[in-house]
């Protein structure tokens, strides 16, 4: 615990990647197996679930300070960390744990599962006990299901790529998937001998950047491929020893979710794995996010929700056939391969991702101007000649998103953020006009500057209207323009309307909060966002 709350400290206070991964390749090279598995379990973002709730936890750190409710809630809304208010009112213990890691995660943390409140709360009060403050910082992380730290999976195997000499793609092939944090996965990861590939296994998924210039500075345009930038669910459809397996991007087997799929799949030769979009789909067209989002989640699916909501798989590369990874191949190679296996089937629910013409770059700007209107977020740019890589990056990929819709609201909500904005009122709920009231209409936490935070801070202090636990009212004045990707009916919000990924694109000081849009302006936007979709 010692050494892994060093490590954590050593991440968190430095934004040089190379000092990140200089940090991690000395923990790795004196970790035990049984630590460091946990250590990639946790950096590679499979937090623990939260086995205590915070209630309780809340309750007996104000015991533990010997201090009252009401000032330990005062403490914690001040600090917007729960780890961290915990931390800072217990007293120094003076000591410092020995215990790996291992013995930590597994004899502690996993103890607390099932247990009644009273075990709960002896395992707490004595872990708190014997950690010193740096420790038990850590350890409320990862109590409170709240654990980050700068360090991305891209990271971790970087490191470890260093300390083993294992090629980085294949130790990101290894941590697909399901595994458990055991030394014996430990060794197995950084093992040299490649051939313990699971059948299921997925490759690492290649993402693209978004583009932050002309793209005429990317070259002649004929040497890129444009496809549709899709709003789905980006999935790799594998076929291997007479099974088949239906990985998403965020490393979940999707068994039995989308059974017209893998149906397809079995179509496949044996040694097949394809890259593409699950996209929902009716006469030749995308349906809108909001009716994929009917069947996420749900783990039996119906006759009546696969009528209403079919999905296909928009297929955009072909990363292994017959067993042998292409990834290393052209893009145009990979494409040809994969128009010829998809032509060698039966229409069905596999479809090639339709290249857009790129004869130059005022076509394709053309283009990304329509997207909207064919269900699509923009155009992707991928070079002719490019490999399959691993995670995101820059060069190869790029996608060119169209504008984002905006809307002029009013600020009329604020709370603490958490962890490095804790202390300053940074989460906004946004108000239109309905007659002569405000009505909820979204809620954002990014696209201001250092500055503009700390203004709204003080404008949120001085102007409270009411207090609800951390939530202020605040006196409708503030107008800001927010941007968002997608716009639906929505029963579940008061406006009726629903936004997708709301964020603040500027602080609008040159207009009065009777100047913002109202809700039949909104509606008349979802009008035309949804008349040019059925178009």
């Amino acid at each position: 615990m010692k050494a892994f709350a060093r490590l954590y400290t050593a991440l968190d206070e430095t934004t040089s990647t190379s000092a990140k991964v200089a940090a991690l390749v000395a923990y790795f090279s004196s970790a035990p197996p049984s630590d460091a598995a946990w250590v990639v379990h946790f950096l590679s973002g499979r937090r623990p679930k939260r086995l205590v709730s915070s209630g309780r936890l809340r309750a007996w750190a104000a015991q533990e300070a010997g201090i009252p409710d009401w000032l330990f809630e005062e403490s914690y809304h001040a600090v917007g960390d729960l780890a961290e208010a915990i931390t800072l009112v217990l007293p120094a213990t003076g000591t410092s744990s020995e215990l790996p890691l291992s013995h930590w995660v597994e004899e502690r943390l996993l103890r607390l599962r099932g247990e009644d409140d009273d075990v709960q709360r002896e395992v707490m009060i004595q872990s708190w006990r014997e950690l010193d403050t740096h420790e038990r910082f850590v350890w409320n992380k990862l109590i409170t299901g709240s654990f980050r730290v700068g360090a991305s999976q891209q990271l971790v195997t970087r490191a470890l790529g260093e300390r083993s000499g294992v090629p980085e793609g294949v130790l990101s092939h290894r941590l697909m998937g399901a595994w458990e944090p055991t030394p014996e996965f430990f060794q197995r990861l950084t093992a040299a001998d490649t051939s313990d590939a699971d059948i299921s296994r997925p490759y690492p998924f290649f993402l693209a950047h978004p583009l932050e210039a002309d793209p005429a500075t990317l070259g002649e345009a004929d040497e890129w491929i444009v496809e549709w930038k899709w709003d789905g669910i980006r999935a790799q459809l594998i076929r291997r020893a007479g099974r088949t397996f239906l990985w998403s991007r965020g490393e979940e087997l999707l068994a039995g979710r989308f059974p017209e799929i893998e149906e397809s799949g079995a179509l496949l030769p044996d040694g097949t794995a394809i890259d593409g979009e699950l996209l929902p789909w009716a006469e030749g067209a995308p349906l809108p996010f909001a009716q994929l989002q009917r069947r996420i989640g749900r783990k039996i699916v119906g006759r009546k929700i696969l009528e209403d909501v079919p999905v296909v798989l928009v297929a955009y590369d072909l990363l292994e056939e017959s067993g042998v990874d292409l990834r290393t191949l052209p893009l145009s190679q990979r494409r040809n391969r994969l128009t010829a296996l998809l032509q060698s089937l039966a229409p069905g629910r596999l479809i090639l991702s339709p290249a857009v013409p790129s004869p130059d770059w005022e076509t394709v700007a053309t283009a990304r101007e329509a997207a909207r209107g064919l269900g699509a977020e923009g155009v992707m740019l991928k070079r002719v000649a490019s490999a399959y890589g691993v995670g995101r990056r820059r060069g190869d990929w790029w996608k060119w998103k169209v504008d984002p819709l905006t809307v002029d609201a009013v600020l009329i909500y604020a709370q603490p953020g958490s962890g490095k904005r804790a202390g300053l009122f940074t989460d906004y709920t946004f108000g239109i006009w309905e007659g002569d009231h405000l009505v909820p209409f979204a809620k954002a936490y990014s696209g201001l500057t250092d500055q503009e935070i700390r203004k709204v801070d003080a404008f949120v202090r001085r102007n409270t209207l009411e207090k609800f636990g951390p939530v202020r009212t605040v006196k409708p004045e503030l107008v800001f323009e927010l941007a968002f990707e997608g716009i639906q009916r929505s029963s579940r919000h008061k406006s009726g309307i629903a936004v997708r990924f709301p964020r603040m694109a500027r602080w609008r000081t040159d207009k009065k909060a009777e100047e913002a849009d109202t809700i039949e302006r909104v509606r008349e936007l979802l009008d035309s966002v949804s008349g040019r979709e059925k178009a």
